[in-house]
């Protein structure tokens, strides 16, 4: 996984693939709800104040426990691009133009690092060992990205394939078939008793995410292992945009391959619930299938009909996207968008609720677009 742009490094006698202009403007598009698009989206929802932009807010919102909104795509849609990106980062090693030595100190490095950043996020500089959450979003992206790494290394396309269907039914018939130690019950999905949240409780160390789920964490013990199988997808479809087939048969293979996922999500869903929190295997694909279409809606627009000057805005965000995720944490944008921009809040009527989130945005922005203009890049 890579922050820069999504294209190998140039050397000498080694040819890299074409810039896909897309990726980083795809990791960008989600970027941008994390960190500050969000809260414009609820704030427009209520300033509207209709039925339809109540729904359309709502969207903004994760689900309790069931179901699945447009918030709940945001982290499965980062770590598919993270997949997507790794035949473009590590395929000179996989063809033996370097070798693999490199690759797996290269691999160790980042996953170290990111997995470090992500327990900083997570106060570990505060050294209170027993209350620190270890686990988390970057801590799962480091994980994930390192274990579809490796079996990108490893193996060719066809086994990754392979182990990303093992993954989902394995995943199905774990929590289908075992009983939760506490409910005493198989394919027990329910919040309160389910198998991954007592697995949570009883094997990670510190504190669990207890403001957001309660009865484990969110970025758990057993649910890591599907959020894998999202960035294994996000590898096969990075296969796909390298190979040597047409710009529009890509573009076309990608869709059918998300309505496919949408459509068996969906019907897997009927009896093995779409649930975020345990990242079930039905929501892998529902998450998945979205995925795809997004990565093709992107690719066709930018990448194929050449309809680029809309996507530069998420191309600076998707850049610098792990910066700007860790930065609007220690740093108080919002606070600095109050301060320059409470005077315009204050005299602009019923658009007051707007002002503050669009300029923590806005200074958010410029910030990455100073880091874009200087070459500036976090690589993770």
């Amino acid at each position: 996984m890579s922050t820069v742009p999504s294209e190998l490094p140039a050397q000498p006698g080694i040819s890299r693939p074409e810039r896909v202009t897309s990726i980083d403007a795809l990791r960008g598009f989600d970027m941008f709800w994390i960190v500050g698009g969000d809260s414009v989206a609820r704030e427009l929802g209520d300033w509207w104040d209709t039925p339809l932009s109540k729904k359309f807010a709502e969207q903004f919102h994760h689900v309790d426990w069931e179901g699945f909104r447009f918030y709940d795509l945001i982290f499965p849609l980062f770590l598919f691009t993270v997949g997507v990106v790794l035949p473009f980062s590590l395929g000179k090693y996989q063809t033996g133009d370097q070798p693999k030595a490199a690759a797996f100190r290269r691999l160790a490095r980042r996953v170290a690092f990111l997995f470090l950043l992500g327990l900083v996020y997570n106060n570990l500089l505060q050294f209170r060992f027993e209350s620190l959450r270890y686990a988390g979003v970057l801590q799962r992206i480091a994980i994930c990205y390192g274990i579809a790494a490796l079996i990108f290394l490893l193996t060719k396309a066809r086994t990754q394939a392979i182990l990303l269907i093992a993954i989902l039914l394995g995943y199905w018939a774990l929590l289908a078939f075992v009983p939760s130690p506490e409910s005493q019950q198989a394919a027990d999905y329910k919040k309160e008793t389910n198998l991954s949240g007592y697995l949570d409780r009883q094997l990670l160390p510190g504190k669990i995410n207890e403001n957001y789920y309660g009865y484990g964490d969110n970025e758990g013990f057993l649910s890591t292992l599907p959020a894998v199988a999202t960035t294994l997808l996000g590898v096969l479809a990075g296969h796909w945009l390298l190979s040597d087939r047409g710009r529009w048969t890509k573009a076309l293979g990608l869709t059918a391959a998300g309505l496919a996922c949408l459509g068996l999500g969906t019907l897997w869903g009927q009896v093995f619930p779409v649930i975020k929190i345990l990242w079930t295997s039905s929501y892998v694909l529902v998450a998945g299938g979205w995925s795809l279409l997004l990565l093709a809606l992107f690719y066709t627009t930018i990448d194929v009909m050449k309809f680029r000057a809309w996507a530069f805005f998420f191309v600076v965000i998707g850049v610098n996207a792990i910066t700007i995720y860790v930065a609007q944490h220690f740093i108080p944008f919002d606070v600095i968008s109050q301060r320059l921009l409470g005077g315009v809040a204050r005299l602009s009527g019923s658009f007051r609720p707007l002002v503050v989130p669009i300029g923590t945005l806005a200074i958010e922005w410029l910030l990455l677009l100073h880091l874009y203009r200087n070459k500036i890049f976090l690589r993770v």
